[in-house]
């Protein structure tokens, strides 16, 4: 079992950046691969940023690429979102997933509980 805890979350203003955490425990995360999804209100949970065991491929959905960076630092079991620009449209609830499969759209093993971004213009 693999357990995810996300932070970093927070009100922010249009054009600010913000740095997500997740932390793990429970297994060592240079197993799985890791994912960065949201959830706006209202809408379904989309994948927007994935990274490969090695950290060496990464991905990320059009509405965020340029603007979001995922990173893992596996000695600190610890995988990053950073993003900058930030928009009102990237208010939405912030997933981070482990699984054993890397991709925007394959399924993810386990969850953490999600950490609030709210982008006010």
């Amino acid at each position: 079992q693999v357990q995810l805890v996300e932070s970093g979350g927070g009100l922010v203003q249009a054009g600010d950046s913000l740095r997500l955490s997740c932390v793990a425990t429970g297994r060592t995360l240079s197993n799985y691969a890791m994912a960065w999804f949201l959830q706006a209100p209202g809408k379904g949970r989309e994948c927007v940023a994935t990274i490969s065991w090695s950290g060496g491929r990464t991905n990320y959905a059009d509405s965020v690429k340029g603007r979001f960076t995922v990173s893992r630092d596996d000695a600190k079991n610890t995988v990053y979102l950073q993003m900058v620009s930030l928009k009102p449209e990237d208010t939405a609830v912030y997933y981070c997933a482990a699984g054993r499969h890397y991709g925007l759209h394959v399924g993810y093993d386990y969850w953490g509980q999600g950490t609030q971004v709210t982008v006010s213009s």
